[in-house]
């Protein structure tokens, strides 16, 4: 069974930066990735990385600002967030996907918030 743990949520200013990580343990997927729920929002994709390090981002929110990067060797996946906004506001969660994470999720994280004040 695959456990996913996220750390380095927290609150941060408008236009500062924060760095998100997932652990993994009991397995390795081939695709990772992030994705957040706003208050009253539905739960949204934000990045994806394969394990060849191939990513995809939504494109339209957080490409140029957003960066995902996975350590196969210690099983990690990080999100590198800058120029943050207050609508970025929201529980992010690391998930897994022996497939492709945008499509299917096999297994998620428990989440961490991120809040960006004004």
């Amino acid at each position: 069974q695959v456990q996913l743990i996220e750390s380095g949520g927290g609150l941060v200013q408008a236009g500062g930066s924060l760095r998100l990580s997932c652990a993994a343990s009991g397995g390795t997927l081939s695709s990772m990735g992030w994705f957040r729920q706003a208050p009253g929002k539905e739960r949204e994709f934000v990045a994806a990385i394969s394990w060849s390090g191939v990513t995809t981002y939504d494109s339209y929110s957080v490409k140029g600002r957003f960066t995902i990067s996975r350590d196969n060797a210690k099983n990690t996946m990080s999100l590198q967030m800058n120029s943050l906004k207050p609508e970025d506001t929201a529980v992010y969660y690391c998930a897994a996907s022996a497939g492709f994470v945008r499509k299917e999720v096999d297994y998620w994280g428990q989440g961490t918030q991120v809040t960006v004040s004004s």
